[in-house]
């Protein structure tokens, strides 16, 4: 009898976690009709299935060349955790992407099951690093072209490095680690269309990567940023001037632009959407 209770709580386990859906508020600027030089804010609400739905972790990683870039993933990390918890436990693909540092994990099994996933064949060919496509997005609304260290004085680039992920955003049993196309390749073996992006940073990165929006969004999957869970290299001494967090907000309104839809972390854990404590 208690065999049979057993049975039954996972066959009831396993279905919940099936039919589990995400309902995600999505914003996303689309171009006036009366005048194209314009965008407008639209906002619509999207239910998706977790099953067919990957968490992507971009470059969290424990310790950046940049004091502050290190600084804001710290401050990010738990809530990006309980995101990560969240979207765990209702059946989504979690896949942590923390570039260069593969050799740290060589023999996890989460780095196995990224390794494990077939190669396919894809119409547009997958790419290393995805680099600004000018055929379809304008400029970038900052200028990162010093790195974008927003310390005083400005950190070396030589600076030491710890690629591992940032150790509050836990790696669990059944999550992935690449960072690489095989990320689109475990998607493809799972009939993942669903992809939302997290992580640093949203002007280099998280654009750019493999595994990341711009690569994404050329392979048809459907994509989001979440937008609170993320962080630019922008230094606010360079164009357009403004605070760090500005640069930020103005390059998410780029990727709403011309990219992706976005969402914040209260899709997932409730409560208000992250806001860093230097912005004011």
């Amino acid at each position: 009898m208690k065999a049979t209770r057993l049975i039954a709580a996972f066959l009831l386990l396993t279905f919940s976690l099936s039919a589990a859906t995400l309902k995600l508020h999505s914003r996303q600027r689309i171009q006036d009709v009366a005048d194209k030089s314009k965008f407008v804010t639209a906002e619509k609400t999207l239910h998706w299935k977790a099953k067919d739905t990957a968490l992507v972790i971009c470059d969290m990683w424990a310790k950046h060349w940049c004091a502050g870039a290190t600084g804001r993933v710290g401050e990010m990390a738990p809530r990006m955790n309980a995101v990560v918890e969240a979207a765990r436990k209702k059946g989504c693909l979690i896949i942590h992407c923390p570039s260069g540092a593969m050799k740290l994990y060589v023999d996890t099994p989460m780095r196995k099951l990224a390794m494990g996933a077939p190669k396919v064949k894809t119409k547009i060919p997958l790419q290393n690093w995805c680099y600004l496509d000018k055929k379809h997005e304008a400029a970038l609304p900052i200028d990162d072209s010093d790195g974008g260290c927003d310390c005083q004085p400005q950190c070396s680039t030589k600076n030491k490095m710890d690629r591992h992920q940032v150790a509050a955003v836990k790696i669990k049993p059944g999550d992935a680690i690449t960072d690489s196309a095989e990320a689109y390749y475990l998607m493809k073996q799972r009939g993942i269309k669903n992809v939302i992006v997290m992580g640093v940073h949203t002007n280099m990165c998280v654009l750019g990567r493999p595994f990341s929006i711009r690569q994404m969004v050329y392979q048809k999957q459907n994509v989001l940023l979440m937008r609170d869970l993320t962080d630019t290299m922008y230094n606010p001494r360079k164009r357009p001037f403004v605070s760090h967090f500005r640069g930020t907000d103005l390059v998410i309104e780029h990727i709403e632009k011309y990219w992706c839809p976005t969402i914040t972390s209260a899709d997932f854990v409730g409560g208000k959407p992250l806001k860093f404590k230097g912005d004011k």
